[in-house]
């Protein structure tokens, strides 16, 4: 799993990651305290498309689980086959994303616990005459 270097982002990723900007603790009414050496400076990451703030990358980032992973990890990114969405796999035989894969363990347990029911009642359970 490699992360490109500066990920360009869609709009609705720009809007999210704009909003996680307020969460670092660098920033300052718009402005970056890591940046400022005597005088204002605004905040890089709150103006651009690209991941260029290695501080919100690493820091801030990791917060949206989600929107780290789409950013961070394209290329090892999966389509979950029951609900279509991204998901970033912890092995290579996964098919589900996290949520679906809980709801899909449930559903086939209960229908291996029906099969397990039936072949015991097609055993004969009725006493013979």
């Amino acid at each position: 799993m490699t992360a490109p270097e500066n990920p360009h982002m869609t709009y609705q990723q720009y809007r999210t990651a704009r909003r996680l900007v307020h969460e670092c603790c660098n920033y300052d009414c718009g402005n970056c305290l890591l940046l400022d050496n005597g005088e204002e400076c605004v905040c890089p990451q709150s103006i651009t498309y690209s991941l260029i703030c290695k501080w919100f990358r690493a820091a801030v980032l990791p917060l949206d689980a989600g929107l780290y992973a789409t950013l961070l990890y394209r290329a090892d990114m999966k389509k979950c086959v029951l609900c279509g969405g991204s998901y970033l796999p912890k092995s290579n035989r996964a098919k589900y994303c996290p949520d679906c894969a809980a709801h899909m363990k449930r559903a086939k347990a209960t229908e291996r616990k029906r099969r397990q029911r039936q072949k015991c009642h097609a055993l004969g359970l009725k006493k013979p005459l």
